[in-house]
Order: structure tokens, then C-alpha cells, then sequence
């Protein structure tokens, strides 16, 4: 084998290798012998096929091909270790010449990351104020979550209930009929159609119309813009939102805790603030985390970001599924295929990779371990007040759900760690060490004054 150039590219090895006639021939042979095991020659037993009459079946080319496909791997490996070479995974292999046989093997080598003076990262969380105007709308949103539909005898309002039969046709299919559907009437929604809420506002208690709407030809669902739907509607009742009083009984229907009104309004605002901090918390920690990447230099091979956009689409996948829809419906709904969807999760991949590939090294650095103790307890507080407690444990006890959870939880704790650093609270253990040393130093120095002054007076 001759190595007759490498270089050393996006986080890649690139090496061209050649094979020498000698391991050419070698390979060679080593694949007749196999072939000739397998194959069924007229007038030959298995094994005892003599080269040439096989080479006239198979081509010395096709003998060639078969002794490449164990070849090939082998020198591959042999490169890999003359050249101290950190492969995370076999390598990418493109047969350039014949004759001799030369071929370039990439390989995709261990990441390399060179971090920045984290350290010296200095941000402030964002503050959190709640005030009576958010504490107002929360409540006024729980007053429209427990109104209550009056019938009424008027022609129908936007913001209205209707009760209306409807029939649906669209060419070529059959009609389609929706019996006594209950049908918010809201300005500009977009369903069951864009404009059929502005067709059916104005209509009288048992009163028929017909109309027809299409969707925009610039509808984001591509199958359905331009499309022309034809409908024939009865309204048989017309229902008026009926607010309830905002008073001490309203309160005490939200919640049995409390008496008053005012005491809801306390406890929405304890609750508000407690969102809107986990809030500022998350966002600081995608600053920290933002400005720890900023600062960092790496190399990573370009399969590691296929990797991710693979768990990404398997993320995808299991949450249509659970929906009880699967990735082919989707893609056809959306009108786009797998390999576009691919470029579009790419950035996604690639910012996920590059904080992992960061936070690992951090992690590294800061000597940040999980104990079987934390997964323990990890394990424990995901179970715990959970109807699916067996289904979790199951899951997440065997050996490789405990890998993840110790793997989520070092990034918590080194995010956390690295947050303790931007707002001033984490201590250097260098300067711990340190102040130990002065702390000593001094007493040791009270201990010898005081000896001192002892021996002195006596």
C-alpha cells in the first residue's frame, strides 16, 4: 500500500491510497478461493473450480471488484493506524483508478474544540415584573374559558355560536354533510374555510344559503390553494356568549382555594411571575450558551451534522406518529420530500451539534460528573405522581436509558455551571485554593501571636 497524498480537511482525513500489485494478487487469490466455495460451475465440485474457468464466468474484473470488497477495508484500517488517524467511523471510500488501483478513503475524525474565555462571560438575566395589566387579561381569559352559550333570537354576530347543518361539495367528489355542527363565529378564522364566517354572519334562525369559497392561491397548503369549495347551509340556532360576573363566586368556580377575588388575582400573579421567570431563566441560559459557542473555535466531519438531522427526523417521525398521522402524510401535505425537509433541519442540526460539541468540553474542563446518585434521583422525580411510573421505568432504567438521562443532566449541570460564571456567583477553584491558603496563613499567624504574648507576660 503507498499513501500517495493526505490531507486534512473539515474535520476530515483525506488519504489516496495505492494498492500494490502484490496485495492486488494476494486479495485476489484469497476472493477466487471464496467464489470458487460458492459458486455452481457444470462439470466442477464446489471448491475445485480452477481460477481460469472462473475468472471466464465472473470477469477479472468482477474478481478484482469481489477481492476490493475485503481489501479495501483492511487497508483502510492499516492507513488509519499508520497515520495515528482519530476516526469516529469508517470511512467514505471512492475508487479512482483501475490500474494500478488507487482509491481516496475520508475519514471522518474526532471533533475538535478550542474553547473561548468563557470565563470571562459577564451577562445579567433579564428582570421580571408583572403587572396588573397581565394579571387583568389572565383573568379575563379565564372568564371567556368559563362562559357560557345562551340561545337567542336575533341574526347571527361574529363572536357568536352557530348551530348549523352543512353540506360540502367539491368537483368531482360527492357532496359531504356535517349535521348540527357548533361553530364559532370569529372575524377572519380560517376555518372550516378562509371567508365562511363572513358568509354566514346576518343569517336568520332556519335560514338556507348557498355560496362558494376558494383557497388563496398563495395557501400555505399547497395542495389546497386555488382550490374552490361549494357549500349549502342551514342555521338553526344562533347562541350569545354570556360572560360571568367577575366577582368572589367567580373566584371560588376558578379555584376551591380561594375566597375572594382578589385573592384569584394574587395567586395568577404569583403564577405569571413563576412562568415568566422559568422564562428568563431558559433565555439567559441560550445567552450563556450562545456566547460560549461564539467564543469557541472547532472542527467537526460534516456526518456528525447528518447525525443530528437524523435524530431530528426520528423526533419528527415519533410525534406524528403519536398524533396518529405518519412522515409520508406529512410530507405530502406540506408538498415537500425528504430531501428538502433534510435542508431545512440542517441549521437546526448544526446549532444543536455545535452547542453539544461546546458543552462537552466545558463539561471536560470543569471536571462536571453525574452520579449513579443523580440518575437515581432524576429517575425518581420523572416518576413520580405518574400514572405511566412502570412504563417509565422500563424505559429509562434499562443501561441505555440511564446514558440518557446522565447525558441530559451533564448538560443541565455544565449550563449551569457556565450560568453561575456570566451572573459572578461561580467560585474558580483556584481561587478557592487560594483563599484557603490566606485563611491559614492568618491563622496561623494569631496562633504564633498569641504564643508570643504568652510567653512574653510570663
Amino acid at each position: 500500500m503507498k499513501i500517495r497524498t493526505q490531507a486534512f480537511e473539515n474535520g476530515q482525513a483525506v488519504l489516496h491510497i495505492e494498492v500494490e500489485p502484490p496485495e492486488m494478487e494476494k486479495s485476489m487469490d484469497e476472493a477466487y478461493h471464496e467464489l470458487a466455495k460458492k459458486m455452481r460451475i457444470p462439470g466442477f465440485r464446489k471448491g475445485k473450480i480452477p481460477r481460469p474457468v472462473l475468472e471466464s464466468y465472473v470477469g477479472r474484473d468482477g474478481l478484482k471488484q469481489e477481492a476490493l470488497e475485503h481489501l479495501v477495508p483492511e487497508l483502510c484500517n492499516q492507513a488509519a493506524e499508520e497515520q495515528k488517524l482519530e476516526a469516529i467511523a469508517p470511512p467514505q471510500v471512492d475508487i479512482l483508478e483501475m490500474e494500478p488501483v488507487v482509491f481516496k478513503a475520508t475519514f471522518p475524525l474526532r471533533p475538535k474544540v478550542e474553547l473561548g474565555d468563557y470565563r470571562s462571560i459577564r451577562l445579567d438575566p433579564e428582570p421580571v415584573e408583572i403587572g396588573e395589566d397581565e394579571v387583568s387579561k389572565t383573568t379575563e381569559n379565564l372568564r371567556e374559558q368559563h362562559a357560557t352559550w345562551v340561545p337567542v333570537e336575533r341574526p347571527l354576530r361574529f363572536e357568536d355560536m352557530a348551530v348549523i347543518n352543512i353540506e360540502q361539495s367539491v368537483e368531482p367528489g360527492p357532496p359531504v354533510n356535517y349535521g348540527s355542527q357548533q361553530l364559532p363565529v370569529i372575524q377572519g378564522s380560517p376555518l372550516p374555510l378562509p371567508g365562511f364566517a363572513e358568509q354566514i354572519v346576518g343569517m336568520e334562525k332556519n335560514q338556507e344559503k348557498e355560496f362558494s369559497i376558494s383557497f388563496p392561491d398563495n395557501y400555505e397548503v399547497a395542495k389546497l390553494a386555488g382550490q374552490k369549495y361549494s357549500f349549502r347551509v342551514k342555521l338553526t340556532e344562533v347562541k350569545e356568549k354570556n360572560l360571568p360576573e367577575l366577582n368572589d363566586e367567580f373566584a371560588k368556580s376558578v379555584d376551591p382555594n380561594v375566597e375572594t377575588l382578589e385573592a384569584l388575582r394574587n395567586t395568577l400573579a404569583i403564577r405569571l411571575r413563576s412562568a415568566a421567570e422559568e422564562r428568563a431563566t431558559r433565555l439567559f441560559e441560550q445567552k450563556v450558551v450562545q456566547a460560549a459557542v461564539a467564543s469557541a473555535k472547532m472542527e467537526y466531519p460534516p456526518i456528525l451534522v447528518e447525525s443530528e438531522i437524523d435524530r431530528l427526523v426520528s423526533e419528527r417521525d415519533r410525534f406524528l406518529r403519536a398524533q396518529g398521522s405518519g412522515p409520508e402524510t406529512y410530507l405530502k401535505m406540506i408538498n415537500k420530500t425528504e430531501e428538502q425537509m433534510r435542508e431545512e433541519l440542517r441549521p437546526t442540526a448544526t446549532e444543536r451539534l455545535v452547542q453539544s460539541l461546546v458543552l462537552g468540553k466545558i463539561s471536560e474542563e470543569q471536571k462536571i460528573e453525574v452520579s449513579a446518585a443523580d440518575i437515581d434521583a432524576e429517575l425518581e422525580k420523572m416518576t413520580k405522581d405518574d400514572e405511566k411510573t412502570k412504563d417509565i421505568q422500563s424505559l429509562f432504567g434499562t443501561p441505555q436509558g440511564r446514558r440518557w438521562i446522565s447525558d441530559r443532566l451533564l448538560i443541565q449541570k455544565t449550563i449551569q455551571r457556565l450560568t453561575e460564571i456570566a451572573n459572578g456567583k461561580a467560585v474558580n477553584e483556584e481561587e478557592i485554593a487560594s483563599k484557603a491558603e490566606d485563611s491559614a496563613a492568618t491563622k496561623s499567624d494569631e496562633i504564633k501571636g498569641e504564643a508570643e504574648e504568652r510567653g512574653g507576660t510570663s
